[in-house]
């Protein structure tokens, strides 16, 4: 976390905010205490964005579809302010670092922590796909290593499978763990959160990329016509990673 700067809010909605988590393409997430204490995510929509009609029908879509799911490996929906002048949503704050962080600092998980990681990661994808949900951006930044297991977050970016065809195609994703008819500019569905999953455990158990690095050309090339790289992943684990592969 890093301290506020003086252009950050200090209050969104009820929550005090207290420190910066962090920001990506379209927002910016805070660490906020809501009236009661409660520690919470709020994810900001950047004015950029928050300007854009399209857009802001796109997000109050994916939040309203976000709050279906229930599930302990995600963060739930606390509140959200969809006609503010920057939209935003608040999440369930997961204190731990992310497996990218994590991996970085200590390298490749153990075979064992890497099969709790998958049971908890699947939990949590069931229960977003019985939402009615893909995720869309499942990747080891996104899954983060609560003391009570893994948690799958940033449903802003989700969206609602029965909407797909009604709101317009933005590319989302890492390229190294997306599924190639994303990277191709396809709308996602649950067996791309299926192979993201599967690129997110090998890169857990061996630090890379099981499909190397480079452009999303040459990464989506090496996808279909080649093998992934699980040197020195044990059975069954390896198995698993190439069932979802």
């Amino acid at each position: 976390m890093e301290p506020l700067g003086a252009d950050d809010p200090r209050q969104i909605g009820p929550f005090k905010i207290t420190g910066r988590l962090g920001r990506g393409a379209v927002g910016e997430v805070f660490l906020g205490r809501s009236p009661g204490g409660r520690p919470v995510a709020v994810k900001v929509v950047l004015p950029g964005p928050a300007a854009d009609e399209t857009f802001r029908r796109r997000f109050r879509a994916e939040v309203d579809a976000a709050r279906r799911v229930q599930g302990l490996h995600t963060a739930p929906v606390v509140d959200a302010g969809l006609d503010a002048d920057r939209p935003w949503l608040a999440t369930a704050y997961i204190p731990g670092p992310s497996l990218q962080e994590a991996v970085s600092a200590h390298g490749p998980l153990p075979a064992g922590t890497v099969h709790a990681l998958c049971a908890g990661l699947a939990e949590g994808l069931s229960a977003v796909h019985r939402a009615g949900l893909v995720h869309g951006d499942v990747k080891p930044g996104n899954v983060l290593l609560a003391s009570g297991g893994p948690h799958l977050v940033d449903f802003g970016i989700a969206r609602a499978i029965e909407d797909a065809g009604t709101l317009a195609s933005v590319r989302i994703g890492d390229p190294g763990f997306t599924a190639p008819e994303q990277i191709r500019g396809d709308e996602p569905v649950p067996a791309s959160d299926v192979f993201s999953l599967g690129c997110v455990l090998a890169y857990a158990a061996t630090g890379r990329h099981p499909f190397g690095a480079g452009t999303p050309d040459e990464v989506v090339h090496r996808m279909a016509h080649g093998e992934p790289d699980l040197g020195g992943v044990p059975e069954p684990l390896a198995g698993m990673i190439r069932a979802c592969l």
